[in-house]
C-alpha cells in the first residue's frame, strides 16, 4: 500500500492530467470548428504510425494504437479518401494489403509537427534549459510507465480470463 504523501502526489498528478487532457480536447473541438475539413486526432494518430513506423497491416496499426480493427478500416478509408494514404499489394502475401503513407501525407505530418512544436517551444521558451530537459525526460518515462502499466494489465486480464476457461473445462 503506497504510503499517504505517496497518494497526495499521485491525486495532485491525476489532477493535472485530467486538466491538461480537457485543455487538449477544448483546444482539439475548436481547431475542429474553425476547420471542419481537418481529420479527426484518433485518425491523424494513424497517419503519425505509418510515417514514422512505414508500412504495415491494418491489423498491425490496430495493435499499435490500441484500436479495434473496424474503427481502424473507416479512419483508414477517410485517410486514404484524402490522398494521405494509400493501400499496396502486401510483397510478401500478394492476398493482403498494406497501408502506407503517401508523399501528401508526409507532407502533412512534417507540417503538424513543425507546427506543434513551435508552439510547445514558445510555451516553454520562459523555462530554463534543464527544465525544459528535466520536463522531457520526466514526461517520456511517464508515458512509458503508463504504457507498461497497460500492458501488464491487458495481460493479466488475458491470463484471468485463461484461467477462467481452464476452471470450466
Amino acid at each position: 500500500m503506497p504510503f499517504d504523501d505517496e497518494l497526495v502526489i499521485a491525486d495532485e498528478v491525476g489532477s493535472q492530467l485530467i486538466r491538461l487532457v480537457r485543455l487538449i480536447e477544448r483546444k482539439q473541438v475548436q481547431y475542429q470548428a474553425e476547420h471542419p475539413d481537418a481529420v479527426e486526432r484518433a485518425t491523424y494518430h494513424l497517419l503519425v504510425h505509418l510515417v514514422n513506423d512505414g508500412p504495415r497491416r491494418a491489423g498491425s496499426l490496430a495493435e499499435a494504437v490500441h484500436s479495434d480493427p473496424s474503427t481502424i478500416s473507416r479512419q483508414i478509408g477517410h485517410l486514404v479518401r484524402l490522398g494521405l494514404v494509400e493501400r499496396t499489394a502486401d510483397p510478401v502475401d500478394g492476398r493482403a494489403t498494406l497501408l502506407a503513407a503517401t508523399d501528401e501525407g508526409r507532407r502533412v505530418f512534417e507540417e503538424n509537427r513543425r507546427l506543434r512544436n513551435e508552439r510547445i517551444a514558445e510555451m516553454l521558451a520562459g523555462w530554463s534549459p534543464d527544465d525544459r530537459h528535466a520536463l522531457a525526460e520526466l514526461l517520456a518515462r511517464f508515458t512509458s510507465d503508463f504504457e507498461n502499466s497497460m500492458l501488464r494489465s491487458a495481460e493479466a486480464a488475458a491470463a484471468a480470463t485463461i484461467d477462467a476457461a481452464a476452471v470450466r473445462s
